[in-house]
């Protein structure tokens, strides 16, 4: 049996799966390793997913979608085309259907059973609708991994053991994560993360648009705003992404903007690119510094490698700020396909493992399944023990109220950086007499850094659990939080007299 491993990404996406060897292989997708994550809806029964769609942005913007990886796990987002409302799961569900049937065509065997790859940083309701556009495209999703834990077995698949702490810098199309990862004996623990799910080369691409569009308006002060019209917009946005690109090599580029039958030519240094974009990049490297700062506290003070993954690590100013700012070495690790192939990696090695668990046929397909991709039966017995260590990306907890101090506050049960899987219980009281019912409402932490503050933090979902009548003030009522080790959670309140259950899960419309 095959199965595969997916990178989702904001702007490209990719697949792979391990082949007869036991390497890694990614499937050529639009002639390509990768496969541009945008949707073109060209009539209300059909839509075009790739290169094309993106193309088509020059001159039907407003039947494109792109980006759509930073509204998943939002409430209540949707985007309409041909009147009809889309969700950010089932445009995304597009994109992964496409993916399928290429790596089907090339395989001549339908894809079923997939990982799928998400930011470090994503929260619950984002991992879980990037595994509800898994279903929605008729896969069947083995686990929600982790994009730089991903890398790092990419990465540790290519060396020949020894102990090793590296620092994974993924910058991709639109996130940014930053994680410090230790491996053991083979074993893979990520000791923190932290990131940024709005920050990644689109918005490098943004900056540089609203340059080109500001020169064009002081050569043409005559000519209508570029900016408002949307199918300049989106071509100068295009035209922008490849100068970014082109200027990875080059020294300096010269776009042309094109709009009200006027021609501005915009001569663009890779030094006033940098200008232009060095906020964005201050950004990411605050984050970093607040990443090595946890892991310092948790005893890592030194890093063997510094990976680049993402194809936004491609530009030169990365590298040269974190050696500036860090005294890092960084190097570019397959930033395009790290995590496709580390996906497809899991996904093999965790197929293993759950058969094998199962003993008889299974373990007998499991054996199989590795035999035939060339693996010993001593790599087969390294493989069972291997073990993947993750962290919690953000805090969650419920809100509760402080009678001392008269104040609602949320307590975290669950803390960033937590090792996963987790589990927490703590017991709270009613606060009146006679109270018939107790709402449970979990939250998740929306800033950059754990507040107790309401309004820092999300709520991602809520229930009630009844309370037996005549019940006195201060009724306990107990609550669990369990998080598995891909960042799912599973909420439990439970009151004592009854043992009636109020379980909660967080569910994507």
């Amino acid at each position: 049996m095959r199965v595969y491993g997916i990178d989702l990404g904001t702007t490209y996406s990719c697949i792979a799966y391990v082949d007869d060897v036991g390497r890694p292989s990614v499937v050529r997708l639009d002639e390509s390793d990768t496969m541009a994550s945008v949707v073109y809806f060209e009539r209300p029964d059909h839509v075009v997913v790739g290169e094309p769609a993106k193309e088509a942005l020059r001159d039907n913007p407003a039947l494109v979608q792109s980006l759509i990886k930073r509204d998943m796990g939002k409430a209540g987002v949707t985007h309409e085309f041909w009147g009809r409302a889309y969700t950010p799961e089932e445009i995304s569900a597009e994109i992964l259907k496409k993916v399928a049937a290429e790596a089907s065509a090339t395989a001549s065997e339908p894809v079923r059973d997939v990982v799928i790859t998400v930011p470090a940083y994503f929260g619950i309701a984002e991992r879980e609708a990037t595994k509800k556009a898994g279903e929605l495209a008729g896969l069947n999703v083995i686990e929600i991994l982790s994009e730089p834990v991903a890398a790092a077995i990419s990465y540790e698949s290519l060396k020949d053991g020894g102990d090793r702490t590296i620092l994974v810098f993924d910058l991709g199309g639109g996130t940014f994560d930053t994680t410090v990862i230790t491996m053991r004996d083979g074993n893979i623990t990520v000791v923190c993360t932290d990131g940024d799910h709005d920050l990644g080369g689109a918005d490098w691409d943004s900056e540089l648009a609203d340059y080109l569009i500001a020169e064009f308006r002081k050569q043409h002060p005559d000519a209508s705003d570029p900016a408002e019209d949307p199918e300049t917009a989106a071509a100068v946005l295009l035209d922008a992404e490849r100068t970014k690109r082109n200027l990875t090599g080059a020294l300096t580029q010269r776009p042309k903007v094109i709009h009200d039958a006027r021609t501005a030519t915009v001569e663009v240094s890779r030094e006033k690119f940098e200008e232009l974009t060095g906020s964005l990049l201050n950004r990411a490297l605050d984050i970093t510094a607040r990443t090595l700062e946890t892991a310092r506290s948790k005893g890592v003070t030194s890093y063997d490698e510094v990976l680049l993954v993402g194809g936004s690590t491609k530009m030169p100013a990365v590298k040269q700020r974190l050696t500036a700012e860090f005294g890092f070495d960084p190097k570019l690790f397959d930033p395009d396909l790290a995590v496709a192939k580390g996906a497809a990696l899991f996904a093999f090695e965790e197929t293993y493992r759950q058969l094998l668990a199962q003993g008889g046929a299974a373990a007998a397909q499991a054996t199989q399944m590795a035999a035939q991709a060339g693996i010993s039966e001593s790599e087969q017995q390294a493989m069972a023990k291997r073990v993947v260590r993750t962290v919690a990306s953000r805090s969650f907890g419920v809100i509760v109220f402080d009678t001392d101090r008269k104040r609602e506050y949320a307590d975290h049960l669950v803390h960033a950086n937590d090792a996963l899987p987790a589990s927490k219980s703590e017991q709270y009281y009613t606060l009146e007499d006679n109270q018939t019912t107790v709402r449970v409402r979990v939250v998740e932490q929306a800033g950059a850094i754990e507040s107790d503050e309401p309004g820092d933090n999300e709520e991602i979902i809520a229930g009630e659990i009844a309370i037996p009548r005549g019940k006195p003030r201060g009724w306990p009522v107990q609550v669990t939080f369990d998080m598995d080790r891909s960042g799912m959670l599973h909420v439990t309140a439970v009151e004592r007299e009854t043992s009636k259950t109020l379980e909660l899960h967080v569910q994507t419309r």
